[in-house]
């Protein structure tokens, strides 16, 4: 039986170290690398970059995400955590349908609020909880090649007014945000470290528009760009951050935006909501406020991220429609049994250029409810309704007509709708 010779170890161990040495330098750290998190789970991101507050990470990222996918950054409440934003609200599941990613901020501090209120806070770059989100953004779309025009903001309660603070601070990152029960930016500043500005909660702080868009210029000196549209949500019994605060952020954001206070369109697209839009009618209005009637603090509920969305404009694949020129005529009629309905709409384009996108709006009358509906898609599903056209049938041409319909429940009054506007110009009915 014969063996073969080992090598002895102190020859090996060159060649070893050597090897060693090779690998060290082909792969970057850990800390240097940024890797792809797992899709259709929420998974906190670590060593995303400067971080003054100690803020977590969060991310959700679909399975179908696009190739240069949008971000929203979803800001949670006092008490609250990302993962709690996560479960919820809805924007994962929008995220599921249309592809972009969300990022949930988490804060640490005992209070759970985010600091909107430190002079640090209120200034871009100057540290605190804004920074650690603007690297939270930035790790995003350096991993994912996101597309940095369509990058959004929006939050609940304190995360309304980080929402505020975000476009305010980084007005070159964000292209709109949405801001749900917040206040103005700079309302809850304090410079004795509270975190708590009792007279702006309780809606005793008041400015001119100027003064409250001064605020804002002030955290980003010299900047000349594009501003962010914002919305904003309150409700009329808010007891935390009471209501006044709303007419404030539409002082503010109107003159930010350099749009008139005066609204160019008010409608109540749910019942006891008023919905007013400054600087044009469309979905991508400027500033656009929803009032709640009644409502307390607690305002937000499923579907109004939804509503959000459509605002931001990652609903659909093009620009929103906008009012533009020509004409319209609208036929309804209905085919009425027992409790039920179906009802036949068809548009005319009666102008002398073609419709590229559209939106038909119209009230139903009273104990109706859209139970299904084809041609559009149809929100909400009773009172003032908007039907919003498939990827089939957005263009009208002109003297050219489409036709859509929808089943409904009455309760007696079967009657078609009456009323139409299409992209905010009113319709003739026929």
């Amino acid at each position: 039986m014969s063996t073969t010779p080992r090598r002895p170890l102190r020859s090996v161990l060159p060649a070893l170290l050597l090897l060693i040495a090779a690998v060290l330098v082909a792969a970057p750290t850990a800390s240097a690398r940024t890797e792809a998190a797992p899709t259709a789970t929420l998974t906190e991101i670590t060593g995303f970059g400067t971080n003054p507050s100690n803020l977590q990470m969060y991310l959700y990222v679909p399975d179908n995400v696009t190739a240069h996918p949008a971000v929203v950054v979803a800001v949670h409440y006092c008490t609250g955590s990302g993962p709690a934003m996560y479960n919820g609200t809805e924007w994962a599941q929008l995220a599921d349908t249309y592809g972009f990613v969300v990022i949930y901020p988490s804060v640490t501090r005992s209070s759970k609020c985010f600091d909107v209120s430190s002079p640090q806070a209120l200034k871009r770059g100057g540290g605190s909880d804004p920074v650690g989100i603007k690297s939270m953004i930035d790790w995003t779309v350096s991993t994912y090649s996101a597309d940095t025009s369509r990058i959004y903001a929006t939050g609940i309660s304190s995360g309304a007014m980080m929402t505020n603070v975000l476009l305010g601070d980084y007005p070159d990152v964000f292209a709109a945000g949405a801001a749900f029960s917040g206040v103005p930016f700079g309302c809850f500043a304090t410079t004795d470290g509270s975190e708590w500005n009792s007279a702006c909660s309780g809606g005793t702080i008041t400015h001119t528009p100027q003064e409250w868009g001064d605020l804002v210029r002030a955290a980003y000196p010299g900047y000349t760009g594009t501003r962010p549209r914002m919305q904003v949500w309150h409700g009329t019994e808010d007891d935390v951050l009471r209501y006044p605060n709303f007419g404030e952020e539409i002082k503010q954001w109107t003159n930010v935006l350099g749009v008139s206070q005066t609204p160019a369109a008010t409608d109540s697209p749910v019942s006891g909501w008023t919905r007013t839009r400054y600087g044009a009618t469309g979905d991508r209005a400027p500033v656009e406020a929803i009032s709640l009637q009644g409502v307390g603090h607690n305002l937000y509920a499923w579907g109004m991220a939804a509503r959000a969305l459509t605002f931001f404009g990652l609903d659909d694949s093009g620009p929103a429609p906008q009012p533009q020129p020509g004409a319209c005529k609208v036929t309804a009629t209905t085919n009425a049994w027992n409790t039920g309905l179906t009802a036949s709409v068809t548009i005319t384009n009666t102008g002398t250029t073609a419709i590229n996108g559209w939106q038909l709006a119209f009230t139903l009358p009273t104990g109706q409810t859209i139970t299904n509906g084809w041609g559009a898609t149809y929100t909400p599903s009773s009172g003032t309704v908007t039907a919003t056209n498939a990827a089939y049938n957005g263009t009208i041409a002109p003297n050219a007509s489409v036709s859509i319909g929808y089943q409904a429940n009455h309760g007696g009054n079967s009657a078609a709708p009456g009323g139409f506007t299409l992209n905010g110009t009113a319709c003739t009915a026929s």
